[in-house]
């Protein structure tokens, strides 16, 4: 039967390691001399390399690659939007892109129509009403 050393937790084999009992009753079992007096210094195993402690801390080893957590892809999902309802999403979706491309640049040839026809009505506009300046008869001043 073997037992595991209450620091390093490697396997003791019948006929190896040092049992230690505390005043407390407590009883640790060293796998060698070294862990015993690793253990009465108390130097945390975490702290070292080669104590299974520190593996586990690190994530060192196959133990942990099982037990790895599996991620669920996120899925995807479409919702209607204000002025769009799903339906309409998936029609434009499913159109062709060239159908969609006209479409894009009909609806950007009557922006810019809309633009041209605010730029000539706000000319018109202007030119009527006299800045404040010149109404009063004041001369503006240089620079």
């Amino acid at each position: 039967k073997t037992d595991l050393c209450a620091y390093t937790e490697y396997r003791i084999y019948p006929g190896r390691g040092q049992r230690f009992v505390a005043k407390d009753g407590k009883v640790s079992f060293f796998i060698n001399s070294k862990a015993d007096s690793l253990f009465h210094q108390r130097i945390k195993a975490v702290k070292l390399r080669w104590t299974q402690a520190w593996r586990r801390m690190n994530k060192k080893g196959k133990v942990d690659e099982q037990a790895k957590k599996r991620t669920r892809k996120a899925q995807k999902f479409q919702k209607a939007i204000v002025g769009m309802s799903l339906d309409d999403i998936k029609k434009k979706k499913a159109q062709k892109p060239e159908f969609r491309q006209a479409a894009k640049e009909a609806a950007a040839k009557e922006a810019k129509a809309r633009m041209s026809q605010k730029a000539k009505a706000a000319p018109a506009k202007g030119k009527t009403a006299a800045p404040k300046n010149q109404a009063k008869g004041q001369k503006l001043p240089k620079g």
